[in-house]
């Protein structure tokens, strides 16, 4: 497996072994101090960043490596004067491994087709593999497994983490439940939903998307939720937004819905008193911020893998 586009394209053994690496990189750093030495990341961004953008660099760094920041809105492509198969050829023979974070996820896939080099999806509408990668090793660290564990996922069911999660999820035999509004501008798209439903039949694991927040969290393991505010969505609808969302908001009535020890967890960034309540966020079942900081050991276990050495 050369590329990271997404986990639908990963065998569910693949996956279960980058989780393990991760969690050995975790415990065993110095062990990878020097795995990237003479090695170049190339970080491509047209979307604005935090955590994807220092979790990488950082993570690169820390095993030898060299991590290279390019600011797409500023450069030629924007401009029109470069395309992205130009681009992607050039830069393909300067460096070790690429991470684009964009918008379309039509322009991922082509950096792959045509890279020299291995590229991971750091981020398009579409979908947030590496986010979803880090879930899954926080799930397995506090709850011991995966398969036959239940997670809810509440609010904007149209975005990339619901269509990651829902990938992942039903790949790794979880059961998952999307909450949201209806409306095709707030549900998962049609092939996503018919993509996991034919994982989720092969492992075991099951898809229901609901309008009825209560009936999602039901006696789940997990509760996941995710900005209603996706970078791409224009300002102006965030007031009927919120007004759409607010039924599945995460606080702690729908929580009682799930079992005691339900996870709570969110991507981040997160706004108290919209998506959730800080009540949630800042619970003693909230794992918000393990989420985050094992997007560092999953993506350093990813890059290894596919330069394969490790």
């Amino acid at each position: 497996m050369k590329h990271l586009i997404s986990l639908q394209d990963w065998p569910a053994t693949l996956i279960s072994d980058v989780l393990a690496l991760a969690a050995e990189v975790k415990h065993k750093p110095q062990n990878y101090a020097q795995a990237m030495h003479r090695k170049t990341l190339m970080m491509m961004f047209e979307k604005p960043s935090l955590r994807t953008r220092v979790s990488f660099e950082a993570g690169f760094c820390q095993m030898g490596g060299h991590a290279i920041y390019y600011d797409l809105a500023t450069s030629p492509l924007s401009s029109g004067k470069e395309n992205v198969a130009d681009m992607v050829r050039v830069v393909s023979r300067y460096v070790d491994i690429i991470m684009g974070r964009l918008y379309e996820q039509k322009h991922i896939e082509e950096m792959a087709a045509l890279s020299r080099v291995p590229v991971i999806n750091g981020l398009t509408n579409y979908d947030h593999p590496c986010q979803i990668l880090a879930d899954l090793q926080t799930i397995l660290e506090h709850k011991g497994q995966l398969k036959g564990l239940k997670l809810a996922y509440l609010g904007d069911g149209h975005n990339n983490v619901t269509h990651a999660l829902m990938f992942g999820c039903t790949k790794m035999g979880l059961h998952i439940s999307v909450g949201c509004p209806p409306g095709a501008e707030y549900m998962p798209l049609d092939n996503v939903i018919a993509l996991s439903k034919a994982n989720a039949a092969a492992s075991g694991s099951t898809l229901v998307v609901t309008h009825d927040a209560a009936e999602a969290a039901r006696d789940a393991d997990i509760v996941y939720t995710d900005t209603w505010m996706s970078y791409h969505i224009p300002a102006h609808k965030s007031e009927m937004r919120v007004k759409v969302f607010s039924p599945y908001q995460v606080n702690e009535a729908l929580m009682a819905h799930a079992k005691p020890d339900a996870l709570f967890m969110n991507c981040l960034p997160a706004v108290r008193g919209y998506e959730q309540t800080a009540g949630v966020i800042d619970g003693p079942n909230s794992v918000v911020f393990d989420e985050a900081e094992n997007r560092l050991h999953v993506q350093k276990a990813v890059m290894l893998r596919l330069l394969g050495l490790a």
